[in-house]
């Protein structure tokens, strides 16, 4: 169990540090002097990174021990957070974040994998609610830290912080790291990697140049990278097909055999897109359209995941005894609902309007991230866990990213249109804000539809598929 709580300390770690930059951005826009649609490539390429380098960790985990990859995961983590500390410019600060994500990506894969390997099937749900208690509570805290630090220091301070501990986290991981399951030597497959990362840096990339501020040729470049993504993706899912007939896979498809694992992970996807998306777009509506300071903005975001974070474990614990629907379907329909009335609001809503409607989206992801993870992984056999856990990640990063770069550039496109007609900074803002939540919310309707169709796999029947191969 020790293992378990270095883990759980090291994606909490790694999630805060992620979380922390949606309120930073605006400061560096100013700072560095770059646009907006620049600005969110601090985000954006942190969690295209993390979708090149999540879909390896499947392979990683059965090739590497626990303990090797772990200690990789966390240099590479702290190695990145120091560049981000010292970095001159914008051009290095994008090098730093991208050296975290390669570690945070391993991070999240590596816990749930060790959970589902190490906890039994009932207990999963509540061991399934601490993951989300990491989750939710260091993006309770990250918006809210950074806010209260960029209102009195600069923002190197943020990595300063986050250094140290990311630091003893390597230290006690070097210290107490054990080593769980058995390693194979799987041979690496070059062609696998190269199309995942064209694949998946394709499709995000893509997805983050249309409307990029009114610039010539960035729906152009947007149409052409989605084309190479997409045919990318199409050539790694049949790499992947010919492979998994000797069992030399990078990222083993078969976990979508499972219809309840697929539906979960389709489900998760459309959370991701709404959750991501309105954590970035969020902020710059409350700086640039409400008003409010950084600080501000970040205790807006705080009561939600706070409550977010202290339910995780009771939502595992209802799952544990009560199965799927019973969180899931009211969980899907909360978020859909502060999602329409996010697509309301205008440079005059009430600051306690915001803090009531963000706390409601954030007790319905509570609600449906733990049933989501426990039962898509618990439907599968344990030799499928690595890889379950991998396209789980991965297609959760893909969705986040999707959702940041959709909704930024509908809310900049817009605010570029309106200033550029004269108007001011909050009321040529308003209307960007507003159809760019619309669209989160009508997507986020798919995840309200299916959230009746997951079931939780019986533990007989689990016990049961895990003799099975």
């Amino acid at each position: 169990m020790r293992v378990i709580w270095l883990l759980l300390v090291a994606a909490f770690v790694a999630i805060l540090n992620e979380t922390t930059m949606g309120i930073a951005i605006p400061h560096l826009n100013t700072d560095l002097g770059i646009p907006p649609e620049l600005g969110q490539w601090l985000t954006s390429a942190f969690m295209l990174t993390m979708a090149i380098v999540i879909p390896t960790t499947g392979f990683l985990l059965q090739r590497f021990t626990t303990r090797q990859v772990f200690i990789a995961a966390m240099s590479a983590f702290t190695l990145g957070t120091l560049v981000c500390l010292v970095a001159p410019g914008f051009e290095m600060l994008l090098v730093g974040r991208v050296i975290q994500a390669g570690g945070t990506g391993i991070m999240m894969p590596l816990l749930m994998t060790t959970i589902m390997n190490v906890v039994p099937p009932q207990s999963r749900g509540r061991m399934m609610g601490r993951v989300g208690l990491v989750i939710s509570l260091a993006p309770a805290i990250g918006p809210t830290l950074a806010g209260a630090v960029l209102n009195s220091f600069n923002w190197r301070v943020l990595f300063a912080i986050i250094l140290p501990i990311a630091l003893i986290a390597l230290a006690m991981g070097i210290k107490w790291m054990t080593n769980l399951g058995e390693t194979r030597k799987a041979p690496v497959d070059v062609l696998s990697i190269v199309l995942s990362v064209f694949g998946f840096g394709g499709v995000v990339y893509g997805l983050s140049q249309f409307g990029g501020g009114g610039e010539s040729g960035g729906a152009t470049i947007g149409v052409i990278s989605l084309v190479i993504g997409g045919a990318s993706l199409a050539l790694f899912v049949w790499r992947q097909l010919v492979l998994q007939r000797v069992d030399d896979v990078l990222l083993d498809l078969r976990v979508f055999r499972s219809g309840n694992y697929t539906i979960g992970v389709i489900i998760m996807a459309i959370l991701a897109l709404s959750m991501f998306g309105t954590l970035t777009l969020l902020p710059q509506y409350l700086q640039n359209v409400a008003g409010l300071d950084a600080l501000q903005s970040g205790l807006i975001l705080l009561p939600g995941s706070v409550l977010m974070g202290l339910l995780g474990p009771i939502m595992g614990r209802i799952y544990d005894a009560r199965g799927t629907r019973t969180l899931l379907i009211p969980g899907t329909i909360m978020v859909s609902a502060a999602l329409f009335f996010y697509s309301t609001v205008g440079e005059h809503t009430e600051w306690w309007m915001l803090v009531l409607s963000q706390t409601v989206m954030s007790v319905g992801l509570a609600m449906s991230f733990t049933p989501l993870f426990s039962a898509s992984l618990g439907s599968l056999r344990r030799r499928f866990y690595s890889h379950g856990s991998a396209a789980l990640n991965t297609i959760q990063q893909v969705a986040g990213a999707a959702g940041v770069a959709l909704l930024t550039v509908t809310y900049s496109s817009i605010l570029h249109a309106g200033e550029n007609a004269g108007l001011p900074t909050a009321v040529a803002g308003a209307p960007g804000a507003r159809l760019a939540f619309l669209i989160a919310a009508i997507i986020s309707l798919g995840g309200v539809a299916l959230s009746a169709f997951v079931r939780k796999p019986a533990d007989d029947q689990e016990e049961g598929a895990h003799g099975g191969h």
